[in-house]
């Protein structure tokens, strides 16, 4: 079955709410997830297999909103995240993130581009399914866990 379409129009640069709190261990943990499903994408492309997050910036982003919340900034180069009043960066080791002038320059009128709302529209749907099965994946690992006494 095909993933709904995600609205256009959709402003992700608006606060959310998380479905995690936001920590540095779930910071590590998501981190390493993703790069995970990054490298995935890369199967059978011996050629595209990534070293780091670089180029994964919208669906970094997106995915750490649905998981995190806060919103989301950024510019024609790159984007992150703004939560609980701090600039959070999935791709902040990047090559790519570290060749770049002003990564961290937050340009608003740049989300309302509809090229790029059609973009974070194509990515909404992979970031939202690696997003419910990291969910799912550490509501496991929690069950899993002691409970001290």
């Amino acid at each position: 079955m095909a993933d709904p379409e995600p609205p256009m129009g959709l402003d992700c640069t608006l606060p959310q709410a998380g479905r995690l709190p936001y920590t540095d261990a779930n910071f590590r943990a998501a981190k390493v997830f993703v790069f995970g499903k990054w490298c995935e994408e890369a199967v059978g492309q011996p050629d595209k297999v990534p070293l780091d997050l670089s180029g994964a910036c919208k669906y970094g982003s997106l995915f750490m909103q649905r998981v995190f919340g806060g919103a989301i900034r950024g510019n024609y180069e790159h984007q992150y995240n703004f939560i609980d009043g701090q600039r959070v960066d999935l791709s902040h080791e990047a090559r790519d993130v570290a060749c770049m002038r002003h990564p961290y320059l937050h340009d608003p009128e740049y989300f309302q581009v509809p090229e790029l709302q059609a973009s974070l529209a194509s990515c909404l749907p992979r970031a939202q399914r690696w997003a419910d099965e990291f969910l799912a994946q550490q509501s496991a690992v929690v069950a899993r866990e002691p409970i001290d006494r």
